[in-house]
């Protein structure tokens, strides 16, 4: 009898883990448009973060977005106008690890109302480059990166049809490589046979016709081959959950990135996530919101 009551126990603890584990299908990650809700009969408006059920609907208005992660860690997009049953969309998400949800969190956590104010109550202290050059490049003193190529930004310099140099030379100082951009960003390929065999570059930026109005030297240097093995590991389980090439899965691996204090490659998936949707302002934000908190940028 006590054998039975313990296997009726488990049994019962197991069936409420499984309940609470799938007491929503989605979570509203990214949303723009007068996108709207309905839970039991009611219609409401569709918020970011919040959560939704299988047996909720969404209505999609004309040229909205709305990013969702399922349960299970997957992620879908919703572009096209109309009215949808969740339990439909679910049905069309594959299975995934949950590691995605993770990072999800992750940045949710960031972008908190209590999270902006304790960050922006302590952007004072990092802001070396804000005040130190005539440029602001998007960088901390001493920055690491992962991947083999990288979106390096700055702050716009006053004028009209400013063209910007950039400088990439080894740590003697030996000029590897220039290229002149009427762009406030770069991307900085490393496996540019130029560079490819440098372990640390040294990026600066200045402006075509005056290299007086320029950057700090910003030292880039490669993870090294132990860090590198772990981050590739953590990447390997998170790709099975962001593996397509969408604005929303970019913005997971931002938070990955982030989490792994590789705010290059972080950067670099904010600005890929903005480029496969520009319309969608919450990206915009959400890259902000990393400069400054980060100390890369000032709050306005």
């Amino acid at each position: 009898m006590k054998t039975l009551r313990t296997i009726l126990t488990i049994t019962m603890i197991a069936f409420g883990l499984n309940t609470f584990a799938q007491s929503y299908a989605f979570k509203v990650l990214a949303n723009k448009g007068t996108n709207q809700v309905k839970t039991g009969e009611t219609w409401a408006p569709l918020k970011t973060g919040s959560t939704l059920k299988s047996t909720d609907m969404i209505k999609v208005s004309a040229n909205a977005y709305i990013g969702l992660m399922h349960a299970a860690g997957k992620t879908i997009e919703v572009r096209d106008a109309g009215t949808y049953k969740i339990s439909e969309l679910e049905a069309k998400v594959p299975k995934g690890s949950g590691v995605g949800g993770k990072y999800a969190d992750y940045l949710a956590s960031k972008m908190t109302a209590e999270g902006q104010k304790n960050r922006l109550s302590a952007t004072g202290a990092v802001h070396r480059a804000l005040t130190s050059a005539s440029i602001n490049v998007y960088l901390p003193q001493s920055v690491q990166i992962y991947g083999q190529t990288a979106i390096i930004s700055w702050e716009p310099v006053e004028g009209d049809n400013v063209t910007y140099k950039v400088n990439l030379s080894n740590m003697f100082g030996d000029n590897l490589l220039s290229e002149e951009t009427t762009n406030t960003y770069y991307e900085l390929d490393l496996t540019d046979n130029k560079i490819e065999n440098n372990d640390v570059i040294l990026l600066a930026i200045s402006t075509a016709d005056d290299e007086d109005v320029k950057s700090e030297v910003i030292p880039i240097k490669k993870v090294k081959e132990d860090k590198k093995a772990q981050v590739k590991q953590g990447l390997n389980e998170l790709m099975t959950d962001v593996n397509e090439k969408t604005a929303l899965n970019k913005y997971i691996l931002a938070g990955f990135y982030e989490d792994n204090n590789l705010l290059v490659d972080a950067l670099t998936s904010y600005e890929e996530a903005i480029a496969l949707a520009p319309e969608v302002e919450y990206y915009k934000e959400a890259k902000d919101d990393f400069l400054i908190r980060n100390g890369l940028k000032k709050s306005n």
